[in-house]
């Protein structure tokens, strides 16, 4: 369904709510009459005053001579019965009452009615009423502009609508110029105020993939639009987000597998080594890690990787070391594992834990001397240690070490996506990843999970 533009419909619902208001204006102004307080003090009464002249008017009929006289319908004589105090008068155009006119009426209206007066409320000398229940006024008939007066109608319900429609008819020109102006008013005040609005959505057109940090201008906006506006910079800050981490995915894919992938060609290109089976099994092994390592990452980011499995570490640090120790052996240096033999339970992703520590003994056994040995530890607190006797992380460098590309230096081999995409994938776990010294010399990389007490 096609939605009405904001000016429509925002002058439709201002004559919707001038009507409301007058009819409540109506409704009370007439309450407070009724208690004396107003201008034109009233009665319940005289709320039936237009049903009685609609009435009145009804029983016009023309006599033998096409002239005009009163000539009560049966619903005029049913009213006059339930109201016996009800009387009636018309006066033609020449101030002459017609036929069939109440005689105490014409005395107390005749000298009246000579002076055309638009509307004249009246009390008869009897009334004892504070306002005066008398009415008369020039009405369309059938026999031209008449004056007609009523005097001692009596008040039923659906008076009220007779009531106020009568006033609305009587009102007509000024609710018709009323309304053209306030749709006037109203449609220039919503097109001028609006052009902020445009100023807007012509910034957000001009956003695209390459301009995502721009955000829309919150000055020129309405306050009323302001939570609007924001709430739009706000989804433009995650899709920024979330378009970065795509781009960062995708360099970290490209740029860890480049220095693999080139060894690998470059192996193939290469004489044969009698270890050459060997070498291409390493570079599938750090090749296989890298991509299990950037699945687990965008997982993450999707949202669809669960957080909440039971992972013993201590069996998967086990079956790691023993799937790197004939790698580690065949590049001259050991790896071993140091730790609690039963199970160490903590709560995340066996997945995600995997490729971590896979990028920890990776850069371990990269930084390990030859003849070294890379050592993995658990401790009492299921904290998970990656020991090399390197050169060591600097302490300048701690806070930088799990930065996207960083390295220590250009001959550095890697892209230094590793350990970032290893922090994103422990914060994820709600746990912590930092580095220490090791004793000796050398870096010891630990992570802590969430434990899993039974």
């Amino acid at each position: 369904m096609k939605s009405l533009p904001l000016a429509p419909r925002v002058v439709g619902y201002l004559i919707i709510a001038q009507l409301f208001a007058f009819f409540c204006g109506w409704i009370i102004s007439t309450a407070l009459s009724m208690v004396g307080i107003g201008v034109f003090p009233s009665s319940w009464d005289s709320l039936a005053i237009s049903r009685a002249q609609r009435q009145a008017i009804a029983s016009l009929a023309a006599d033998e001579d096409g002239n005009a006289r009163i000539v009560p319908t049966q619903e005029l004589l049913a009213e006059i019965r339930r109201a016996p105090q009800m009387r009636i008068a018309v006066f033609d155009k020449f101030k002459q009452a017609l036929p069939g006119s109440d005689p105490k009426l014409l005395s107390i209206l005749t000298p009246v009615v000579g002076i055309s007066p638009t509307h004249v409320h009246f009390a008869l000398p009897e009334d004892d009423s504070f306002a005066p229940e008398g009415f008369m006024a020039p009405m369309q008939t059938p026999f031209g502009r008449l004056h007609v007066a009523v005097h001692g109608q009596k008040f039923q319900w659906n008076d009220l609508i007779d009531a106020w429609a009568f006033d609305i008819k009587v009102l007509a020109a000024y609710f018709a110029m009323a309304i053209v102006l306030s749709t006037a008013t109203a449609w220039f005040a919503v097109r001028n105020g609006l052009l902020p609005l445009r100023q807007v959505a012509h910034e957000a057109s001009l956003i695209d993939m390459d301009t995502l940090g721009n955000r829309l201008t919150l000055s020129v906006v309405p306050t009323e639009a302001m939570p609007l506006v924001g709430a739009i910079n706000h989804a433009l800050d995650r899709l920024d987000i979330g378009t970065k981490r795509q781009r960062l995915f995708t360099a970290n894919a490209a740029h860890e597998l480049r220095t693999p992938v080139a060894i690998l060609a470059a192996r193939l290109d290469a004489p044969r080594e009698a270890n050459f089976e060997f070498q291409l099994k390493r570079d599938v092994w750090r090749i296989s890690h890298i991509i299990h390592q950037l699945l687990a990452e965008a997982r993450a980011e999707e949202q669809t990787l669960p957080l909440d499995e039971v992972v013993d570490i201590a069996a998967l640090a086990r079956a790691m070391v023993d799937d790197a120790a004939l790698l580690a052996i065949r590049d001259g240096r050991e790896i071993e594992y140091l730790g609690p033999s039963g199970a160490v339970l903590v709560r995340g992703n066996k997945g995600a834990i995997e490729a971590v520590i896979a990028n920890l003994i990776d850069n371990a056994l990269r930084a390990e001397p030859a003849g070294g040995t890379v050592a993995i530890r658990i401790d009492d607190h299921a904290t998970i240690e990656v020991i090399d006797h390197g050169v060591g992380v600097a302490e300048d460098d701690r806070r930088t070490i799990f930065e996207p590309f960083w390295r220590k230096s250009e001959g550095t081999s890697g892209a230094g996506l590793g350990l970032a995409i290893a922090k994103e994938l422990v914060t994820k776990l709600k746990g912590k990843i930092w580095v220490d010294d090791t004793p000796g010399g050398g870096a010891t990389f630990k992570m802590s999970l969430p434990r899993v007490v039974v």
